[in-house]
């Protein structure tokens, strides 16, 4: 299959998801500085979802530049990674609007632990549909251990109980692992220079 479609399709979903986030800040009435005060945290949630989000969209790019193929499961794959990725906007508006309340965070953390997760099908049937073990794909992503692709889920699944002892410890998560995976995926980067 076309794997065009694909990428085009996700792009659009994605930016759709940025711009349901940014129409759900709701500008200030006052036309002074402490008017901004209480809509900072929609902003302070909404700018950790654009980075979430663009991180996904950036991964995403360089994993399908590495394919030459897509099949029907990955198709499959990639909407179920975009569905959880299509709640962020849900997630972000909640966990803003309540000034950061213990359980917004913890589903912000579900939204999160749940899109790290789709993550993995995409990238195994990816893998299948471009010459499986054997095939170059393979040889990228397999190369060397996947070390932000366990630690983040793990990190996610601490910060969401974590969230009703102390929201900032579990903001301070979510923000750890947005920087760890704000260069991407090396593995991916490397290959890509041998090919070209």
């Amino acid at each position: 299959m076309n794997k065009g479609r694909l990428e085009a399709f996700s792009d659009g979903v994605l930016a759709i998801v940025i711009t349901i986030m940014v129409l759900e800040m709701k500008a200030p009435h006052g036309t002074d500085l402490a008017s901004l005060l209480p809509v900072l945290p929609a902003f302070l949630s909404y700018v950790l979802s654009f980075v979430y989000v663009g991180i996904y969209w950036n991964n995403h790019h360089h994993f399908l530049q590495a394919a030459r193929h897509v099949s029907g499961s990955v198709l499959w794959a990639n909407l179920h990674l975009l569905f959880w990725l299509s709640l962020f906007p849900f997630a972000t508006a909640w966990m803003g609007e309540n000034h950061f309340a213990a359980v917004p965070v913890a589903l912000y953390g579900v939204v999160l632990l749940m899109a790290g997760l789709a993550w993995q099908p995409f990238q195994f049937t990816l893998i299948r549909a471009n010459g499986g073990r054997d095939g170059e794909m393979a040889r990228m992503l397999l190369s060397r251990r996947d070390w932000k692709g366990i630690l983040a889920p793990l990190l996610y699944a601490c910060a969401i109980p974590l969230a009703f002892v102390s929201v900032w410890f579990s903001g301070l998560i979510y923000i750890l692992v947005a920087s760890m995976w704000l260069v991407p995926d090396r593995r991916i980067e490397g290959s890509m220079k041998h090919r070209s």
